[in-house]
């Protein structure tokens, strides 16, 4: 069976790792963390990135830096994982979901205006497979309406939109290191801080609410408790693992890219024949190949294409089921306007594999396996 994800490993790993133990300093903020940090500050530009334990605890840092309130409104799409959702419900905002773009599936920005209301507090965006949203529009509706963005980034490490990395444009950016990411660390992930007043804040957020960070430094003789944090620090034995795949990004991205373009290549004619709908990338948009997906007909062929694939050894999946249908979505949150794309999307949309090191033989199963289906 040809895996749907294989988590990406590169020979220096073991080495890296070993190195991190004989340094006594397996813990957080380790200098394995502090290269990683580094490195993601110089490739996306971005004033200040610390290394957190996931993708959901950067989110919650970010949440709880906009000063999100009990009582506050979060505007986001629903058609995203629950991280994005849950990381405004904890400290108590109300979440307003509103439609997504059938081409992209990102939040559709033309919709957001509307879900404005006195109590909005902040705008999350999330970056489908890797492709931007239309942050043009978006930090423009945010501007006029002061409200913050927070770029749920988790799938666009190595993506850009006019030239700015993604998680750079909003007020703050989420990256993940999951084991499904184009990067891995098994756990973990990135907050990308935009505004260096914030910078404080999230080091004592980040340390357990203690100054730690300032005495590590040698700004302070000694580190006390100065507010209220957690524990957010991923093992130095994680970010080990993550720098010998950062060393290489760049030949771990074109590879990935190398695949999907294969895909896209090889079902054109599909989509030409008006059989399948595939990914489209906006002009200004720069993507990692993070995903391969196609939507079928309806949720009847995608099921059947699924099973299909599996009879002949490929494993595809569906994505996210809708988070305002889902039972915590009713209870903390409303979908404001029309589901006119969301749940029709969300039920034809497959993800074909895709994954760093993926063997030529492999994708041209996948190929044959898909054309089969649909002759």
């Amino acid at each position: 069976m040809i895996s749907f994800n294989v988590p990406p490993y590169v020979p220096t790993a073991p080495g890296y790792m070993a190195e991190a133990v004989s340094n006594h300093k397996i813990c957080g903020d380790g200098p394995f963390t502090k290269k990683c940090n580094a490195w993601i500050e110089e490739k996306t530009g971005c004033q200040k990135a610390l290394l957190t334990t996931s993708g959901t605890t950067a989110l919650e840092m970010a949440a709880i830096l906009c000063d999100i309130q009990p009582g506050d409104e979060v505007i986001l799409p629903s058609y995203t994982f629950s991280s994005t959702a849950t990381s405004a419900v904890l400290p108590g905002a109300k979440l307003v979901f509103v439609d997504v773009r059938s081409d992209t599936m990102n939040i559709d920005e033309t919709k957001i205006e509307d879900a404005i209301t006195d109590k909005t507090k902040a705008i999350f965006i999330v970056h489908y497979a890797g492709v931007s949203a239309d942050m043009d529009a978006i930090m423009d509706i945010a501007r006029r309406h002061d409200l913050k963005v927070v770029e749920d980034a988790a799938q666009g490490v190595m993506s850009t939109y006019k030239g700015k990395a993604l998680g750079t444009i909003g007020d703050f950016g989420c990256f993940s290191f999951h084991e499904t990411k184009n990067y891995s660390m098994g756990e973990g992930g990135a907050l990308l801080i935009n505004d260096p007043s914030k910078n404080e804040a999230a080091e004592i957020l980040r340390e357990k609410g203690t100054n730690r960070a300032k005495f590590f430094r040698g700004q302070i003789d000694k580190y006390t408790w100065v507010g209220y944090g957690s524990s957010y620090l991923p093992s130095d034995l994680n970010a080990a693992y993550l720098w010998s795949q950062l060393e290489v990004a760049d030949e771990i991205n074109d590879d990935r890219l190398a695949t999907w373009h294969k895909y896209d290549e090889a079902f054109k004619p599909l989509e030409d024949a008006g059989k399948v709908e595939l990914p489209t990338v906006p002009e200004d948009c720069v993507h990692n190949a993070h995903m391969y997906y196609m939507k079928c007909k309806d949720l009847d062929e995608r099921t059947r294409l699924i099973d299909h694939l599996k009879e002949n050894g490929v494993y595809a999946v569906f994505h996210y089921i809708p988070l305002h249908s889902a039972p915590a979505g009713q209870e903390f949150g409303r979908f404001h306007g029309t589901d006119e794309v969301t749940t029709r999307d969300s039920e034809r949309l497959v993800r074909l594999p895709l994954y760093y090191g993926i063997s030529d033989e492999d994708v041209e199963t996948v190929i044959k396996a898909v054309n089969s289906f649909y002759e």
